[in-house]
């Protein structure tokens, strides 16, 4: 079992809220904070403690007691000032691990420079996931590793089936390793799959490819 860790969350709109209920749903400590308490209201019933504070005041986090938590989420993202003054605090409360929501570039290059280990733009990065499954229907889901790479899950193109992955040399041909097969949707993820595997008809496989090849996929997928 992977070890309880305990998150504060630091704004609980759509974005803050989704994240403390998951970080919740896998059985950790998440401490939850905003100043508008309807959000309080909102996940008090899933998250380990719901608190009604101003986390701009580096007095009240203090007073909360966060300082023994492990990672934080500045979840706010469209107001710069409070983004800034949530990642100092952490900061200076000693959080091991502190990432923050941004809404554009010039607001993420800000808050890595004050202090945040990650920032995400979730917007931007949704956009682009959903980009690339527009390119092609076989793309069932995506993760970018970073910006050479991604993980996908794909449907086996129909000139694939019948084929084994060794004859199909996909590594060579298309820039793409096989991680692991589904034989459908509702089936676990089969990983490190044999060279002698033929694809059938209902595959779907998980691949690490460059993200190169999401310019030339409708070609690939018409082999």
């Amino acid at each position: 079992m992977a070890e309880m860790k305990q998150y504060v969350i630091l704004g609980l709109g759509i974005f803050g809220s989704t994240i403390a209920k998951t970080l919740s749903q896998y059985n950790h400590e998440v401490i939850a904070i905003d100043k508008d308490l309807a959000c309080v209201d909102r996940v008090s019933d899933f998250v380990t403690q719901a608190i009604q504070a101003d986390f701009t005041d580096i007095d009240q986090l203090r007073a909360i007691g966060i300082q023994d938590c492990d990672a934080a989420v500045v979840a706010t993202g469209s107001h710069l000032e409070e983004s800034i003054m949530g990642v100092m605090n952490l900061r200076e409360l000693g959080i091991p691990f502190i990432m923050a929501k941004a809404k554009n570039k010039k607001y993420m290059q800000i808050l890595q420079k004050i202090g945040a280990d990650y920032v995400v733009r979730p917007e931007k990065e949704m956009g682009e996931r959903v980009a690339k499954k527009l390119v092609s229907r076989n793309i069932i889901d995506l993760i970018d590793i970073d910006d050479d790479y991604s993980i996908v899950e794909i449907a086996a193109p129909a000139k694939w089936v019948g084929k084994t992955l060794k004859a199909l040399e996909l590594r060579t041909n298309y820039g793409i390793n096989v991680l692991g097969i589904r034989k459908n949707p509702k089936e676990h993820l089969s990983i490190s799959p044999d060279a002698f595997y033929t694809i059938e008809t209902n595959d779907q496989l998980l691949v690490i490819a460059d993200n190169k090849i999401f310019k030339k996929f409708e070609s690939l997928f018409r082999i």
